[in-house]
């Protein structure tokens, strides 16, 4: 299977290249040669591609910096998914968008099902709302997979925040009225991969959709901080204790939902693919990180 990914730096494009290692082809295109601002550009990258799946996992994630580049932040979310799933649909194959839980507006009092009104409350989430729009309006055979709270080896993300903090700080004040599903970017690339194989293989209309797709159990972001600080004690870091916060002692440019978590039913019903439970998750991410420091 030969699976096309937009971007080269992404938590998730680095998982899927680590993942997919002896499972299939993973070809990652990005800036400068593959640039989602230019549509014909992407068109000519796709088609000398010919893959079998493409996953646009490239996408612009400075939430706070959006509220004041919100065209920037649509020209790669909005106008450059759809550049990809036209691109999908000119080969007649499958894409696998990867969205947020930023679509929704955060006040519901339980998990989000996929048919839940949304209602993004900034620049971010309404950038990708609209890409998730136009991947759906430019190409029939898509899966638009909603994810949240990502962590990984990878990049930049909030475990290796706190890893960084703790390492000064014997304290660190952390939002505690925010929940959400913590989602390691590996346990991701594993769900995209059986998803893309799935696809490749049977046309059902049943499987072409939104689908969430996140870790299971949840957490507030207070309490994801708490079990990192744990896991690095455990390997002979100092203790650090963690300063349960209001939202309100944090303020940011960009409004972050109190309501975060997902419901992944339609997928494990659907599909069979359900992510694992964070906590084991994060072990493994933090001893690596702590490993390789």
């Amino acid at each position: 299977m030969r699976i096309a990914v937009t971007g080269k730096q992404g938590q998730v494009v680095a998982s899927l290249i680590e993942r997919g290692a002896g499972r299939a082809e993973i070809i990652a295109v990005g800036r400068p040669e593959f640039d989602l601002s230019d549509p014909p550009g992407v068109a000519r990258t796709l088609d000398a591609l010919r893959p079998d799946v493409i996953v646009n996992a490239a996408a612009y994630t400075m939430v706070d910096k959006a509220e004041s580049d919100e065209e920037g932040a649509a020209r790669v979310n909005a106008r450059g998914a759809g550049a990809v799933a036209e691109g999908a649909a000119r080969l007649g194959t499958p894409i696998i968008h990867i969205s947020t839980d930023y679509v929704f507006d955060g006040q519901l009092d339980r998990p989000y099902r996929e048919d839940d009104a949304t209602g993004p409350t900034g620049a971010y989430g309404r950038s990708k709302l609209e890409g998730e729009r136009r991947v759906a309006a430019a190409c029939d055979n898509h899966a638009i997979l909603r994810t949240a709270w990502v962590y990984s080896p990878f990049g930049a993300n909030f475990v290796k925040t706190m890893l960084r903090l703790g390492e000064t700080r014997s304290e660190v004040g952390v939002v505690a009225d925010q929940r959400g599903n913590p989602t390691s970017a590996l346990d991701i690339a594993d769900g995209v991969l059986a998803i893309a194989s799935r696809m490749t293989k049977d046309p059902s209309r049943e499987l072409r959709g939104v689908f969430h797709m996140s870790g299971a159990a949840d957490a507030t972001w207070a309490d994801f901080a708490e079990e990192v600080f744990a896991l690095a004690q455990r390997s002979g870091r100092a203790p650090v204790s963690v300063k349960r916060i209001a939202t309100a002692d944090y303020p940011t440019p960009a409004k972050r939902p109190a309501n975060s978590r997902l419901d992944n039913s339609k997928l494990r019903q659907l599909y069979g693919v359900a992510l694992p439970d964070w906590r084991p998750s994060l072990a493994y991410c933090v001893e690596r990180l702590l490993r390789h420091s």
